[in-house]
């Protein structure tokens, strides 16, 4: 009986490292809070922040990142839910104003209402703004998907990722039922990009 309770406990604990670390790819394990010049630890050309989940907290994320010298340039992407009041992306675009960020360095993608358009609006303002390295900034759970979203469509230019904790992700997020939800949620629609890029 205890060697089958052990066996679960270990099989569940390989599990819930797996999703952790397979859902949210970081590329600055080991960066400290500042750029240094050396390997993905060096200053980006801009940083892009998608609206979703915990917005404020991917927003803020994106703010310190500028602050503290990773990229000159913010772009913020997001549709409005409410279509009756201003898109995400402005509200992200306002609160960066709020919070010091010069207006002349912030780009805003208004219309994407799904990963998959963030990803192909962005395309256009990294291509305008001849961008070839972003650090991409979402939630944890989200980070996979969008990575992957952003890839497809970025071209030439370099794909960084920089997940970010939240509300509703952070180191216990298998200790909720919302966890559990929104890491299932991310793996069918993942499964779906691979399905569908398949079909393409």
């Amino acid at each position: 009986m205890i060697r089958w309770i052990i066996t679960g406990v270990l099989l569940a604990a390989g599990l819930i490292t797996c999703l952790t670390f397979y859902l949210q790819p970081n590329s600055f394990i080991g960066c400290g809070d500042t750029p240094t010049g050396e390997g993905n630890c060096r200053e980006a050309d801009a940083i892009v922040a998608v609206s979703g989940g915990d917005t404020f907290a991917r927003t803020d994320e994106a703010i310190k990142l500028y602050q503290n010298g990773w990229a000159d340039k913010l772009i913020f992407a997001g549709a409005a839910q409410d279509k009756s009041g201003p898109s995400n992306a402005a509200v992200m675009a306002n609160r960066a104003i709020q919070a010091g960020v010069p207006v002349g360095v912030i780009e805003v993608d208004e219309d994407s209402a799904t990963t998959a358009e963030n990803a192909a609006n962005t395309s256009s303002i990294l291509k305008d703004n001849d961008i070839h390295t972003v650090i991409l900034v979402t939630s944890g759970y989200h980070q996979r998907r969008a990575s992957l979203e952003f890839n497809k469509r970025a071209g030439d230019t370099m794909v960084l990722n920089h997940p970010t904790n939240d509300k509703d992700w952070n180191g216990l997020w298998w200790a909720t039922p919302r966890g559990w939800w929104l890491a299932g949620g991310e793996l069918a629609k993942i499964g779906a990009f691979f399905v569908e890029g398949a079909t393409e």
